[in-house]
This record gives structure tokens, C-alpha cells and sequence, in this order.
């Protein structure tokens, strides 16, 4: 890859981290800075409070927090989480605290959008001049983590490692053996199983009542959108490199071949008809109930030991296995998109902090802690040789480990390594993890992007969706596809959004 200036300067940034010790480092940064959060700053005699807000998505703290413990008590902390289990309530509530400059002294930014507006109206810490003190957290993380955090040349967030890939076609084996079917290896053959599995009732109970395919919404296709080497253009990650240069989705040809297949599917009567309203796990709970074939899925949804229970105890011959991504014409075979530009989180500090040096101190600490081995299996797995044991380097997940530290993910503020991660705390499903892992995937770069002055993504981004469910379902002829992008670029000025994401991206480092 070819290096520009920004990936020149965060390397040697990197490079100088790696040369410094402890948690507080030794670089000088500047100034102003070094004597506001530097190693001259007399220790704090007490606990350094510090409060950090993010999204729990449901998971709650328990009564004996044994990492918060941990962690107080090694980094002379008091943290206390300020957790909102729902996305669009957590960002309100960090806008409004943003206005009343009131933020919690380290949060998540919901979005690289979210982080661009807290960025640009002058509420967030600029944390450049601090990577110097990072260095167990920016060689854990690298530069191409770091670069997601960045906004207009300035580090204004600290993004988490680590990125899940998962998610493929699972279908019934037992029905397909049943039909005397193989597995389907191309789009075509995907088709005809679907059609067999709606028409010749695969559950044998005499009744015409199940159905080829089905997920949520039109992440169901997305195994079909790259059998066409494109993506679905439904979870905006649209652009990728290809063939050394920036490219956008909606604007490959193949696009036009990946739509058509899909109304084909449709044209069939081969898929959930409640696809598109399909929301939780309402597609989940069609596959478990044996009601349809094939779901584009991952593997923690459905051979977790309680998500098995589910599934075999409606339908004990029940066989679900991963299916391969199904080729298309030209050989392409992507089991969906990974936008590596999108982080696990986007830590952001209040501009305020670079005046509450004691604050700040700790913060940089706690990334350095929580990114070494020792944190790290401390946040991850919890207490050595009570919730894990240590097997030479290899960790072994005790059963209190398996009861009690499926929290402990709400203090991996440096992120992790995923796939390790995972098959180390799901030992008995290592072989579905590193099936999905190594699925194929194209590598989108989405969430690197900043929207230029004057574009208005979420408007951009509905009237695509609605002009996509047109031409699927057939309320368009794909005919009109570029009256669609004419459209878009003179109504939605797409076209300004693409050439600054190309130039941006180009910047730093892809497709250049």
C-alpha cells in the first residue's frame, strides 16, 4: 500500500510509542500539553473519579463487579458506567449533554457521523498530541484501527480493536438429504433448492407450508449480492477497492445482474414473504420453527447450546449446517461486506479534560492497562485461576468463567482480537467461528468516510432503499437503473459524497 502523509506521521507516531515504557510513557508530546498530563503532574492522593457512558445493548452490571474492582484498585480509579441499553436514546442523551458541555469523561460515539458532529462543534479532545503516551494501546491497535478514529487530520477518537466477521447461508442438511438434494455450490442451484424446499415439502407432514429463504430484510441476499462481486447496498457499504482504485457499489454493472437475480428469487415465491418487515428475531425464530430452509445468519444465533435447544426441541431431526458463499457467473463467491473503516467502538474524550489532567492521566492508562496481556485477559475472560486458568500462554475458560464474565466486554476499551477471542471463550464451537472467519468477504471502506459540507446521508440513503425495493420487487424496470443514479447525484448530489469519500480514502492509503 502505498503511504500518504497522514499513515506517514501516525507510523512514526506508532514507531516513537513503541520505544516508550509504562502506562503514562515518556515522550514530551507538546508543551502545553506534556505540562498539562505529563509524567511532572504530582500524583493524585485518592481515586481519580471517572465516569464512562456507552451502549449496553441489555447487558447489565452485576452486584459483585469483579473487573470494576480489578481495575479501581490496580489504576487507583473509581469508574462508574453510565450504561443505556438502546442506540438512539444513548445518542440523544450524549447530544444533549454535549450542548450543556456536560459529557462523561470517556464515551462512545455511536457513529463515525456522531463523532464528526461532537468533532465539529468544538465539544470533543483532540488526542493527537497524546498517542506518544499510548504505547501499549496504538501497538495493540495499529495504524489502521487508529485511522478510524481520526476526523479533518486529528485523532478525536480512540477506536476498539478487534472486528467480528461472521454471518453466511445455514441450511436444513436433513432436508436436502430428504429431497436427495446436494448442497447448492452456485446461485442457480441456491435458486432450485429454494424452489425445492417451498414445493415439495421437505418437513413431510403433507402440507405445503415452507419456504426456501429467509433473514432480516435484505441482509438475507447478501451471499447474492456477492455472488456479483457488489454489496448490499441496504447496509450503506458501498465502497470498496477494486482493481487498485475506489469504487462505489451502485455504480459496478454487475449491480444491475445481482438485482435481477434476486427478483428472480422473488418471481419464484421462494422467499419469506415478511422479509422486508422482518425485525429481532422473527427470521430466527421462522428457521427455528422449521417453517423455511435457508437464512443468512451467524453462527451465534444459531449453535449456541440454548439457541440448539431451541431448534432441536421443535424439530429433534433438525440438521442446520453452513453453506459456502454460492458462486455467481463469473466465479465471484463473498459471503456479504466487512467495512473495515467502521470500529467495535469510538472512544471520545470532552474537550474539557486537557484541563482536568488528572482525569486524563487515567484514561491513557486505563487504554495502555486494559490493551497489555495482563488487562487484557483481565477485561476478556476475569480473574486468573478463578474464571480462567492459563495453559502456557492459552487461556482455559473455567465454569465460573462461563457463568460470570459475560459481562466483562463493557470494560474492553482497547478492543480485542475477535476470532481468538471468541473460539477461546466458545471452545466447543471453534470449527463454526473460524468457518464464518474465513469466509470471503469484500472489504468495504464506508466508515472511514466523512460526509462533505451540504450532503445529507440519511436522505441520500432512504430514497436508495426505496428505489432498490422498486426494481426487486418489480415496481421498476432495471431498465431505468441510471435514471436512478442521474437522480441521485442531481436531487442527492451523490456524486459530491463519492468524490470526497475517493479523496479521503485516497488519502489515507486506499485505492492510491
Amino acid at each position: 500500500m502505498k503511504m500518504n502523509k497522514t499513515g506517514a506521521t501516525l507510523l512514526a507516531t506508532l514507531m516513537l510509542a513503541a520505544t516508550l515504557t509504562g502506562c503514562g510513557g515518556s515522550g514530551n508530546g507538546n508543551k502545553e500539553n506534556a505540562e498539562g498530563a505529563g509524567n511532572g503532574q504530582a500524583a493524585s492522593a485518592g481515586p481519580v473519579d471517572l465516569e464512562i457512558a456507552q451502549i449496553s445493548w441489555g447487558t447489565n452490571l452485576p452486584g459483585d463487579d469483579f473487573v470494576k474492582k480489578e481495575l479501581d484498585a490496580k489504576l487507583n480509579l473509581t469508574i462508574t458506567q453510565t450504561l443505556v441499553g438502546d442506540q438512539a436514546d444513548y445518542e440523544n442523551q450524549m447530544n444533549v449533554r454535549a450542548a450543556s458541555n456536560n459529557l462523561p469523561d470517556l464515551f462512545i460515539a455511536t457513529t463515525k457521523a456522531h463523532l464528526q458532529k461532537l468533532a465539529e462543534s468544538g465539544s470533543l479532545l483532540d488526542l493527537t498530541p497524546y498517542l506518544e503516551k499510548l504505547p501499549e494501546y496504538t501497538a495493540a491497535a495499529g495504524e489502521d484501527v487508529l485511522k478510524k478514529g481520526i476526523i479533518g487530520d486529528k485523532q478525536y477518537a480512540l477506536p476498539k480493536a478487534g472486528q467480528a466477521r461472521a454471518y453466511t447461508y445455514w441450511i436444513r442438511k436433513d432436508w436436502l438429504d430428504k429431497l436427495g438434494l446436494p448442497k447448492p455450490a452456485t446461485v442457480d442451484e441456491l435458486l432450485e433448492v429454494a424452489k425445492a424446499f417451498t414445493e415439495q415439502d421437505p418437513d413431510g407432514n403433507g402440507k405445503k407450508d415452507t419456504m426456501g429463504l429467509t433473514g432480516t430484510n435484505f441482509q438475507a441476499f447478501e451471499p447474492i449480492f456477492g455472488a456479483y462481486g457488489v454489496t448490499n447496498i441496504f447496509d450503506t457499504t458501498q465502497l470498496f477497492v477494486k482493481d487498485g482504485k475506489v469504487v462505489d457499489t451502485l455504480y459496478e454493472p454487475a449491480m444491475k445482474e445481482a438485482l435481477t437475480t434476486i427478483r428472480k428469487f422473488l418471481d419464484a415465491g421462494v422467499v419469506d414473504p415478511e422479509l422486508v418487515s422482518n425485525k429481532g428475531t422473527m427470521a430466527q425464530d421462522k428457521a427455528f420453527q422449521g417453517k423455511v430452509g435457508i437464512i443468512n445468519i451467524d453462527w451465534a444465533q444459531m449453535v449456541k447450546e440454548d439457541k440448539v435447544k431451541v431448534w432441536k426441541g421443535a424439530n429433534p431431526k433438525a440438521d442446520w449446517i453452513q453453506l459456502d458463499a454460492p458462486k455467481g457467473p463469473d466465479g465471484s463467491a463473498y459471503s456479504n461486506a466487512v467495512n473495515i473503516g467502521m470500529a467495535g467502538g469510538l472512544w471520545a474524550v470532552p474537550k474539557r479534560l486537557e484541563k482536568e489532567p488528572e482525569k486524563l492521566n487515567k484514561i491513557l492508562e486505563l487504554f495502555n492497562y486494559t490493551a497489555s496481556a495482563d488487562g487484557g485477559r483481565l477485561v476478556q475472560f476475569g480473574i486468573k485461576d478463578t474464571h480462567y486458568t492459563l495453559d502456557g500462554d492459552k487461556v482455559v475458560i473455567t465454569d465460573k468463567g462461563r457463568e460470570e464474565a459475560g459481562y466483562t466486554w463493557l470494560y474492553q476499551f482497547a478492543g480485542r482480537e475477535e476470532t481468538d477471542y471468541l473460539k477461546t471463550k466458545f471452545t466447543v464451537l471453534a470449527t463454526y467461528i473460524d468457518f464464518e472467519a474465513n469466509m470471503p468477504r469484500i472489504e468495504t471502506l464506508d466508515g472511514f468516510v466523512q460526509s462533505p459540507a451540504g450532503y445529507n446521508a440519511a436522505d441520500a440513503n432512504r430514497f436508495i432503499e426505496e428505489e432498490m425495493i422498486k426494481f426487486i420487487y418489480g415496481k421498476n424496470n432495471i431498465e431505468n437503473y441510471d435514471k436512478f443514479l442521474s437522480t441521485l447525484e442531481s436531487t442527492f448530489k451523490y456524486d459530491t459524497y463519492v468524490d470526497a469519500a475517493v479523496e479521503q480514502l485516497n488519502k489515507l492509503g486506499y485505492g492510491k
